[in-house]
């Protein structure tokens, strides 16, 4: 696809939205022109990041509903607190952009409808950034399984488990939202790095759909002791009861009977994983070693090593970003790659590879989550966002950057 060029504007400035906005400016056919903040100096950075990276010189807010006057924008990069960027990103689509939001739970139900309507109502679509599902390893995984290699999926596991104890407990300090969120909630508050490409493989929202959801949550005692041993005596957080549990496990059934099991683990002492499983009629693949077990190809009973066959089966995706040698920084290159797909159909407008429907279904699991476990584990049904059409669908646009299919035809 030809790239033309377009404006967009930048909102949410913090050091997760500084280098997603570098990230943005290498992207072909992407101008910033405005950029947003509601601290003048995060703002100012913005302003600096575009002038050294692109040249130009974008306009500065620190009101968002200011930028969104201007008619010019075309789409919007989102890169505020989990709990601003859902409203922002609707003002976004009301005020004719199309818009892509980094990623974070949502804290209602009514707050994914209100999503939903907003882009139906609208004609402009909503994308969470969900840059996992750009990851080498997945975009092979999703490869090897849609030329049948796991066979029919039966369970498929990941989570996030990352020791934050550092970033949250600083989070006034650094103005971070994480921390008030782990003060207050209690659930799988971050659930979609490993559920959206999952989601993809299991086609929900196309064929398939989540039904159930059951959470629970241990006690919470990691954020406590790490206070305990890294900050100062008076810390007035130190006796904190904090209200989200150490280790969140949650379980969704599929209307296909297929199972989800995700663990969100991010205060006690741990190397990062993301936990990754799925599992076939006829394989395994295990993220922890990296270890893989297909039935008619490995020893009998016996692990082997991932490598060899994620080079088989590379995406063609990741083969044609290392042939042209881009290489560029965020977690890898999957920054990049989320980033140009989100580009690509705001530059043309055509439908993007997360759509709203993907994007209220994955951040629905968190408040969800939290009804659960505040009712004792309590199963309770998932809404269709969709509204029966995962049943049939329109067909799905084919693309180099299509999470539905691995589109050969879209490669030299």
């Amino acid at each position: 696809m030809d790239y033309k060029q377009a404006n967009f504007g930048v909102i949410g400035i913090s050091g997760r939205g500084s280098s997603m906005l570098a990230e943005l400016l290498s992207v072909e056919g992407v101008k910033v022109t405005a950029v947003c903040d509601k601290y003048e100096d995060r703002a100012q950075n913005g302003v600096k990041i575009v002038q050294e990276k692109a040249g130009n010189t974008p306009e500065m807010f620190l009101d968002y509903r200011e930028l969104l006057k201007r008619e010019d924008i075309t789409a919007i990069l989102c890169c505020t607190t989990w709990i601003t960027h859902s409203r922002i990103a609707i003002d976004s689509m009301r005020a004719g952009k199309h818009v892509a939001m980094e990623v974070g739970g949502a804290a209602s139900i009514e707050e994914c409808w209100q999503l939903v309507r907003a882009s139906e109502e609208t004609g402009k679509f909503c994308m969470l950034l969900e840059n996992c599902c750009y990851d080498r390893n997945e975009l092979a995984l999703f490869n090897m399984q849609r030329q049948g290699l796991f066979g029919e999926i039966i369970h498929v596991q990941g989570g996030y488990q990352h020791d934050l104890r550092d970033e949250i407990t600083y989070g006034r300090e650094n103005r971070h939202g994480r921390l008030f969120n782990f003060m207050n909630r209690n659930g799988d508050l971050y659930p979609t790095h490993q559920l959206g490409p999952l989601s993809k493989m299991l086609n929900i929202n196309r064929g398939n759909r989540f039904s159930t959801i059951t959470s629970m949550a241990t006690k919470s005692r990691g954020l406590h002791e790490g206070i305990i041993e890294n900050m100062p005596k008076d810390y007035d957080l130190k006796d904190h009861n904090f209200a989200q549990g150490d280790v969140t496990t949650t379980m969704i059934k599929c209307a296909h009977g297929e199972t989800i099991l995700l663990i969100h683990d991010c205060s006690l002492p741990r190397p990062y994983s993301r936990n990754c499983r799925i599992q076939g009629t006829e394989g395994i693949w295990m993220e922890d070693k990296e270890q893989i077990y297909l039935k008619d190809t490995s020893p009998q009973h016996k692990w082997e090593p991932f490598e060899p066959y994620r080079d088989k089966y590379e995406h063609p995706l990741w083969k044609q970003y290392a042939r042209d040698g881009i290489h560029s920084g965020g977690h890898g290159g999957m920054d990049y790659l989320a980033l140009s797909a989100f580009a690509e159909s705001a530059i043309h407008d055509v439908k993007p590879p997360i759509d709203v429907y993907d994007t209220a279904s994955w951040m629905a699991i968190t408040c969800l989550s939290e009804d659960s476990i505040a009712l004792g584990s309590t199963p309770l049904a998932i809404p269709d966002f969709t509204n029966g059409m995962w049943i049939d669908r329109e067909p799905f646009r084919r693309g180099k950057y299509c999470l539905e299919d691995v589109c050969n035809e879209f490669y030299e």
